[in-house]
Formats: C-alpha cells, structure tokens, sequence
C-alpha cells in the first residue's frame, strides 16, 4: 500500500474513477485540488520527467481540442509557464509517493509503479475522462 497526494480537479468524473480504482487496490489518498495549489516551473517539472512535452498536456481542455493549443509545438518551459498560469491545462492527475512523482494515469505505468488490482479497472480505460474520445 503506498500513501499518494492526488492533485485533482474537483469533480472530474474521470479523476473519480482513479481514485476508485486507487483506494480498490489499497492505497490511501491525501486529495488535493490541482486548481488552487500554488504550482512553479520547477515543481511541475518533477511530474513529468523526460516524457514528451506533448504528454504534459490535458487532452480534454477545450484549448487542445480545438486546436487552438498545439502541444507538440510547445517548447517545455513555455508549457511550464502555461500551466502555472492555466492549471486546468495540465494532464490529470498528478500523483506523488514520497519524492517519485507522475502525471496522467496510464493503467499499466501505475500498476509498475505502485501496484493495482487490475480487476478493479475495468473495461474503460481510466486514462482520460469519459467526454474524451481516443479516436484521432
């Protein structure tokens, strides 16, 4: 079992469906809002490691899918400095067991991460919220 901090946006349903799938597999969660937590360039940076700049970015905020952002032609500290300024622009959630820190939830990079029961999952994959469809 492994205590995380969970940055969410109050009342995601998808954020929602991880945290149940978290608590399912045993883990206990310190919730905080993504919204409100005074963010810095440095401190986000610790999520994301050496990911794809385009990966640091909610594919659900209306900027992205309209195409009004593009995340591949982000530059890494100009997307820092967007997220500080825009919270609702960065990936969900953002996750921290004792210094190790990750963004997003990617079932398989969770579970190698800090273990899940997989039965807990379900068919839906919890990576985005429902509204967000994985067709391109």
């Amino acid at each position: 079992m492994a205590r995380i901090i969970f940055w969410e946006k109050p009342g995601c349903q998808g954020n929602r469906r991880q945290k149940e799938i978290l608590e399912a597999s045993g883990h206990e969660l310190d919730v905080r809002d993504l919204l409100t937590e005074p963010w810095s360039r440095d401190t986000l940076a610790l999520f994301f490691g050496d990911r794809p700049v385009a990966e640091w970015f909610n594919p659900s905020n209306p900027k992205v899918k309209s195409g009004e952002l593009v995340p591949e032609q982000v530059a890494a500290e100009d997307a820092l400095a967007m997220m500080v300024k825009e919270p609702l622009l960065i990936v969900r959630p953002l996750m921290q067991v004792g210094q190790e820190r990750l963004a997003g939830f990617d079932v398989q990079q969770v579970h190698n991460w800090i273990g899940l029961s997989l039965d807990s999952v379900g068919p839906r994959d919890p990576k985005n919220c429902p509204c967000v469809t994985t067709a391109r």
